[in-house]
């Protein structure tokens, strides 16, 4: 007796998986292949769980959602093919969400195959390209990608096009206390200030210089300066001098009868010094006379 040949996998496992492309040949306009752009029903895409933007602002989106109502998508979005009749963005989450708020039911979109490690990269990169992330997006993506898919910054370079220095100074703002973060988020202080708080070390110090940023509205060459007079130094012992509660308000006080800033600083073994910062020869005339009287 001739036995049947199975059918393998069978019907259902070809119908979920994801590089198997079944197209209907009655009713449908065209047929949705991989590597073209067709038109999708919106009900039938998924957002991008790798979407490094996490916010978006309603106004820019309300302006796209009207133009999108005016002139329809001029660039399609780009998805993958997750199942029958399922597709998830890889990229073009502000056109996919005005699309929705301009009442489309459908949207061109160019269908591809892509791995979870290529969602993220791709992802990333289109929001790079064609709309800046804040600088917490992206170093958050670059570290998603170091720790998710493995990469060493090297190999990380040379995916995203960017130097190795610059991507190890994206990671570094992880480093900063939260509402730094949110500040540099919310643009409140650029990456050169930052940078700048970086340099110090101290939480507390960075929290307390970052809000003298805003209040003063202080630039990156002012901030390079102070963060360097902020810094923890070595003393002699070799131990690090750090400002104690007692010389913070010692140094408040002294600030306020000279009328700049003023440190105080005390190394282990109990020895310390004053700072008193000046900008310019008047400034240090004026300081001079106040500590002759």
């Amino acid at each position: 007796m001739t036995k049947k040949r199975g059918l393998g996998r069978g019907l259902s496992a070809l119908l979920e998986d994801p590089g198997t492309d079944i197209t209907t040949r009655t009713g449908a306009p065209a047929p949705r292949v991989t590597g073209s752009v067709s038109e999708l029903p919106i009900a039938q895409i998924e957002p991008n769980p790798f979407q490094p933007r996490t916010t978006f602002s309603p106004e820019a989106l309300n302006e796209l959602s009207s133009s999108i109502r005016q002139l329809g998508i001029v660039q399609p979005v780009t998805v993958r093919k997750v199942g029958v009749d399922r597709y998830q963005l890889i990229s073009g989450e502000r056109r996919f969400r005005a699309s929705q708020l301009a009442g489309l039911e459908q949207i061109p979109a160019y269908i591809r195959v892509a791995n979870d490690e290529a969602m993220l990269e791709m992802a990333l990169v289109e929001n790079i390209q064609r709309e800046e992330l804040d600088a917490i997006e992206v170093a958050i993506s670059f570290q998603r990608l170091i720790e998710e898919v493995q990469l060493t910054q090297e190999q990380l370079s040379a995916k995203v096009g960017k130097d190795r220095t610059t991507i190890s100074n994206y990671l570094r703002l992880l480093k900063l206390p939260p509402e730094v973060q949110l500040g540099l988020r919310q643009k409140q202080i650029g990456m050169g200030h930052a940078r700048a708080l970086i340099n110090i070390g101290d939480p507390e110090r960075q929290v307390a210089l970052y809000r003298r940023i805003v209040e003063s509205q202080l630039s990156v060459r002012e901030v390079e300066g102070l963060a360097r007079e902020n810094a923890s130094t070595p003393a002699r012992n070799g131990t690090i001098s750090r400002p104690k509660s007692g010389h913070r308000e010692v140094a408040k006080r002294l600030g306020d009868r000279f009328g700049t800033r003023v440190a105080v600083k005390e190394s282990a073994d109990g020895k310390g010094r004053i700072e008193i910062a000046f900008r310019n020869a008047e400034e240090l005339e004026r300081l001079t006379r106040l500590l002759g009287e």
